[in-house]
């Protein structure tokens, strides 16, 4: 049944601003979890805009499974000296990220000096490379720097929490990357490592069952109490407490069986089974117990009390730097922690370069750009427009330089299979058939995004080798299987309609999106495209912390964001496998369930790799979201900052990520 309209109309639609937060990590990303980060999440809360007249209710109890009353069963671990006499220990390694990165500059050659990169407009390949080799390089003198200085990093939007155990978006990794504990990192090539900054020595049982962490025992909380393994310990145990709202984190923590402390520096994990990912599950922040062991009996949720509320304003950190002031939806202000590298008189690590991060927030993308050539703030990720249009001028460069690098960050629509739309396979291939790609990749984004086709990037080793071929627009092909689902115009409206249940229900949903330009004009074209084969599709702009409030509580019927990398594929199961925590838009596939769990038992890389790339096949043939395109990297840069490298998630979470950047002195 053909209810497209007769005659296509021209979008006059431009990409005016696009950008995603900045993404961050702190000294070597210590204690970040290497999980999939949504790229929502970072704004102020706000109106949340209008539900599509007629919605019928998106959430169903009976549909969904439960979380367990108990995710921590009791357990009593051996002792140390038991498990000595018992377990065969294999050396893992502890290291310097900046160490690491400066041994790999060591080998490179340096295509341009900073004085020639500086003359440079990036308008091709080649003066991309130039301007990274020269800037990318870490000083190679303590002069160099100027040790004063204060970066004022761009932040979309302000933050849910500053409590590091409850980061879910990228905004919050960007904060808690360099205020927050941990024992583990990652390099630029998703190597994970044992962090020298915290970490005295790390062990594994070769039969994969336990890992053993000797802890440095010169790291202090900011308030002076020393950072123990019972710290650890406590944190754990909270994460694994099913009322703290903690989903990003605990994915993968939940798959260790125990965590002990035989000393106040001696930590052993046990693992429920030998995993290739048990090394990304021992990866969590951590929180000071003495802060939080009493509170948390009274107020669960960490983040309602009063008590916690003033730690929320003000936490007690373990990281390099602290927060000094606060003012929502205006700026947050960090300080270097002379505790952090000082200790008892010594310098114990490195000195970060900043003395402050001012993270200032400026939701509107023009603003924003605006802000970066006065000199208001110092780093913004540029839309595809900024970067084609808006920054090839002498405004733009008299103040700053922009680079590019590949990011394994992707955009979609995603389908909630729990409301009366799209639960049919059917339906959400229709809408995916219906959307004009093209117009989307060639005019809003300027030619500059390749075509996704799955949740794991081309580039990656995870990757098919075959990749299926991207969706592209079929009107027919989608009021075909529009058809076969039962969605028609029995009224004659021009409107599909479907009897569910004894009702008669119109096609006609809501999308959630970030208030963004190229978002909402993205949001726009489905809309025009869906209205081709009589679907009516709703937008509902809304600030970012109130999307990602409903999306956590399943409260939508479709969504557009973004989904960046794990360090390791096994961390989508969080975004895919069944009842997990954030599988937004309750996906289920027994088999892909099944995959998850043969591939992280599965310690050789390149039959993990097929195993993941089958995941990729079976959900792009359920298209749970309609794939978009994968964005690279875009980003200017103040003149002054030096050091900056790139990994697949970005200039900042990975490490060294920020530890790397610097102002350089006059």
């Amino acid at each position: 049944m053909k209810l497209r309209h007769s005659v296509w109309l021209t979008m006059l639609v431009a990409c005016l601003a696009f950008a995603t937060g900045c993404s961050s990590g702190s000294d070597s990303e210590v204690g970040q979890t290497g999980n999939s980060r949504t790229d929502d999440g970072d704004a102020d809360p706000g109106d949340a805009g209008g539900a599509a007249t007629g919605d019928v209710p998106t959430t169903s109890s009976d549909e969904e499974a439960e979380t367990p009353e108990v995710l921590l069963e009791p357990f009593d671990p051996p002792t140390l000296a038991e498990l000595d006499a018992t377990a065969e220990w294999e050396d893992q390694p502890v290291l310097d990220s900046m160490e690491l990165l400066r041994q790999r500059q060591q080998g490179e050659t340096v295509s341009a000096t900073v004085e020639e990169a500086l003359a440079l407009r990036n308008d091709s390949d080649e003066a991309n490379a130039k301007i990274l080799s020269a800037m990318g390089r870490l000083p190679e003198d303590d002069q160099d720097v100027n040790w004063d200085a204060t970066m004022n990093r761009h932040l979309l939007g302000d933050i849910k929490s500053t409590n590091p155990i409850m980061i879910s978006a990228t905004a919050e990794f960007d904060i808690s990357g360099l205020i927050s504990y941990g024992l583990f990192s990652f390099d630029w090539t998703m190597t994970p490592f044992a962090a020298k900054e915290t970490v005295v020595s790390w062990q594994t049982s070769k039969d994969r069952m336990y890992d053993k962490v000797v802890m440095r025992d010169d790291c202090t909380w900011s308030d002076g109490t020393p950072i123990t393994a019972h710290d650890v310990v406590f944190t754990f145990k909270t994460i694994l407490n099913p009322k703290v709202p903690v989903p990003a984190v605990r994915s993968g923590t939940d798959k260790l069986r125990w965590v002990e402390a035989y000393d106040d520096y001696t930590l052993v994990y046990f693992h429920k089974e030998p995993l290739a990912t048990n090394v990304g599950n021992i990866g969590f922040p951590v929180i000071p117990k003495h802060i939080y062991e009493e509170s948390i009996k009274e107020d669960v949720t960490l983040q309602d009390s009063a008590y916690h509320i003033q730690y929320e304003n003000a936490p007690v950190v373990g990281g390099a730097y602290e927060i000094v002031s606060r003012a929502r939806g205006e700026q947050i202000l960090l300080r270097r922690r002379e505790s952090w590298y000082m200790h008892e008189g010594k310098q114990v690590r490195d000195k970060p370069y900043f003395k402050e991060v001012r993270f200032r927030i400026v939701e509107d993308p023009n603003t924003a750009r605006l802000a970066l050539n006065s000199g208001q703030i110092d780093d913004l990720e540029l839309s595809a427009e900024q970067w084609v249009s808006q920054t090839d001028g002498d405004d733009f460069y008299d103040q700053n330089v922009k680079v590019t690098a590949e990011d394994w960050t992707y955009f979609h629509f995603l389908w909630n299979q729990r409301s009366p739309y799209f639960g049919d396979v059917r339906v959400r291939k229709a809408m995916s058939y219906a959307f004009d790609y093209q117009e989307m990749l060639d005019k809003l984004c300027y030619g500059l995004y390749e075509p996704c086709f799955g949740t794991y990037h081309p580039n990656s080793w995870m990757q098919p080798e075959m990749p299926k071929e991207p969706i592209r627009q079929d009107l027919d092909k989608a009021e075909e299987l529009l058809d076969e689902a039962g969605w028609e115009d029995h009224d004659g409206d021009g409107i599909r309609d479907k009897d569910i249940d004894g009702r008669n229900v119109k096609f006609e949903f809501s999308i959630m999106v970030r208030q963004d330009p190229l978002r909402v004009r993205i949001c726009e074209l489905l809309k025009f495209n869906l209205e081709q084969i009589g679907v009516t599709c709703n937008i509902a702009p809304m600030e970012a912390t109130v999307l990602q409030e409903r999306i956590l509580n399943k409260e939508f019927q479709a969504s557009y964001g973004g989904w960046g990398s794990g360090a390791d594929p096994d961390t989508s199961d969080n975004v895919w496998a069944t009842g997990q925590g954030r599988n937004f838009g309750s996906y289920s596939n027994p088999e892909v369930d099944r995959l998850f769990e043969e591939g992280r038992k599965e310690f050789d890389r390149e039959k993990r790799a097929k195993i993941y790339a089958r995941i990729n096949d079976l959900i792009y043939e359920d298209q749970p979201s309609t794939f978009l395109f994968y964005r690279n990297s875009f980003y200017g840069f103040n003149r002054q900052l030096r050091g900056y490298n790139f990994s697949p998630r970005g200039p900042y979470h990975y490490g060294p990520g920020f530890s790397s950047l610097y102002q350089a002195a006059d």
